[in-house]
């Protein structure tokens, strides 16, 4: 098992982009002890609310309380998962509908491994962590997202 790693920033300013997702990913072509790789991509939905459409999430975070709560659960997702290696990027700011706001990304010896340690990941973030968004619909009105259902979002 590998040892967990310093504190990461975790912070991007904007969305996410495919250049710097592919990158990520091709980065470890090299590292030939591993065998599976496990992504998840969170990306704004453009739903409907009051009759207007999504266009847009701001997101906040109160970064002083994120990032010990941020290393804390990614400690704990080396302590319970045998992995080689993990990245978590979450946007600060605007974020259109169709972009992406959250990659996690686990890689390991095995399959498994890596799936359930994505899976548990995204789960701790969208709990415990201080981010917040604020949906900018198309008709210029604002509304703070409300997650009610934290396992469905």
């Amino acid at each position: 098992m590998s040892e967990p790693k310093k504190k990461k920033n975790v912070f991007v300013e904007g969305a996410i982009g495919s250049e710097f997702i592919a990158k990520s990913i091709a980065s470890h072509g090299s590292k030939t002890d591993i065998g599976a790789h496990s992504i998840f991509l969170g990306q704004v939905r453009a739903d409907e609310l009051n009759n207007s459409t999504v266009q847009a999430i701001e997101y906040t975070c109160y970064q002083e309380m994120a990032e010990p709560i941020l290393h804390t659960i990614r400690e704990d997702c080396f302590a319970k998962f045998d992995l080689s290696c993990m990245h978590i990027y979450h946007s600060l700011g605007i974020v259109n509908a169709g972009q992406v706001c959250l990659f996690v990304f686990t890689s390991s010896k095995h399959r498994t491994n890596a799936q359930e340690a994505c899976s548990y990941l995204v789960e701790r973030i969208k709990k415990e962590v201080p981010i917040w968004g604020k949906e900018i619909l198309e008709d210029e009105n604002e509304h703070w997202k409300i997650n009610t259902n934290k396992t469905n979002d």
